[in-house]
């Protein structure tokens, strides 16, 4: 007989030693709202799905797979850099790389800040010299709202990757962007991003 999402959430969640108030805590939300998915009274969504594997330390297929066709999970990446041109042309190489991704842009660091709390980014691409805020004082904003986002820092100075490895950055790529570094850098991410089969 195949395991419900609520039968699975309330093992993995008891696998994990957590109490529903625990669970609730690392969520932000209720424990009233953790009791009503277990009881399959309610269903959360995308984001409140994949935010409940991270705190539960599962992949996102392993929390809500049907024992059919495994459900498959958007990879949200934001990439940010002051210059149009490098950002188009870098936004359109991390798309090749990864087609089943969505890919945004941002030009402004508010604005990538302001996205990323509404909305759960899988990596960000960060241009570290952007003019007012350098990408790594972007890297810390961001990772306070979630620490669980695999930061890249990108630049054409190879003299600022020192300072950038210091940070809790998963990666450092020079620009011009170009496929094979990406491809490389999905292997090095921090936190894995979720498929259709598990994790990259």
């Amino acid at each position: 007989m195949t395991e419900s999402f609520s039968e699975r959430l309330r093992n993995l969640r008891n696998k994990a030693g957590m109490t529903q108030q625990q669970l609730a805590r690392k969520m932000y939300v209720d424990r009233s709202t953790i009791a009503r998915w277990e009881t399959g009274c309610r269903m959360p969504d995308l984001i409140l799905i994949q935010r409940l594997a991270g705190c539960l330390g599962v992949n996102v297929a392993e929390l809500i797979q049907d024992g059919g066709e495994p459900w498959k999970a958007s990879i949200l990446i934001i990439m940010v850099d002051d210059e149009k041109t490098i950002l188009e042309g870098s936004m359109r190489v991390l798309s090749e790389v990864l087609p089943e991704a969505e890919v945004i842009g941002f030009t402004k660091s508010s604005e990538a800040v302001s996205f990323c709390a509404h909305n759960l980014v899988n990596i960000a691409f960060l241009d570290i010299e952007m003019g007012k805020i350098s990408g790594m004082d972007l890297s810390d904003q961001l990772l306070q709202t979630d620490p669980m986002i695999n930061i890249v820092f990108l630049t054409a100075y190879p003299d600022y990757s020192l300072d950038a490895w210091k940070t809790n950055a998963s990666g450092f790529l020079l620009k011009p962007l170009i496929a094979e570094d990406v491809k490389a850098v999905m292997g090095k991410l921090r936190h894995p991003l979720p498929t259709a089969g598990g994790t990259i």
